[in-house]
């Protein structure tokens, strides 16, 4: 075996290593939705930190991408992106547009339309769980659906940490 073959099959080698360890910390995500406008909008090309949660708990207002038991048309399982906004043990109330955690309205200057919609009256977020919401409140399907609930940390396989695409807006500040 010549030295040009040899050489060509450890550098082939060295980037499937590379490769997988960068793919074993990251996920790369393109939004497909428009259920955190303004955030973020179609197209905008994410990286998600894998490793986030793993020796800390998820914090209020971080951008989180989890599985849920929604399907897609093809009837795959889909990924959703959204803020986390309760944590384990408190109290979310939602209320005349507005949302209140332990009775405390919560300001929120991303969201869309500056509105929540739905009634929920004084709901315990269940320990281990979160209560996570889209930016763009008035079609985000969150956790005030039965259909996804509070988010059960096993499920959250990432935190967003940098938007990379478009390039006129990348960044690491998503409130």
């Amino acid at each position: 075996m010549s030295d040009f073959v040899k050489n060509l099959i450890i550098d082939i080698i060295i980037a499937v290593l590379v490769a997988g360890t960068i793919l074993f910390f990251i996920k790369p995500t393109i939004v497909q939705q428009t259920s955190m406008l303004p955030t973020f909008k179609e197209g905008d090309y994410l990286i998600t930190y894998k490793r986030a949660y793993s020796h800390k708990e998820p914090e209020r207002g971080d951008v989180v991408i989890f599985q849920s038991s929604l399907t897609d048309d093809s009837g795959k399982d889909k990924l959703l992106i959204k803020r986390v906004i309760g944590l384990p043990g408190e109290i979310i109330t939602i209320k005349d547009g507005m949302v209140y955690i332990n009775g405390k309205e919560y300001e929120e200057s991303y969201l869309n339309d500056g509105y929540t919609p739905g009634d929920i009256d004084d709901y315990v977020i269940p320990e281990g769980k979160y209560f996570c919401m889209g930016d763009n409140r008035v079609v985000s399907i969150d956790s005030r659906s039965a259909d996804v609930g509070p988010v059960d940390k096993d499920l959250i396989m990432g935190k967003v940490v940098v938007r990379l695409f478009p390039f006129s807006r990348i960044g690491t500040d998503f409130n």
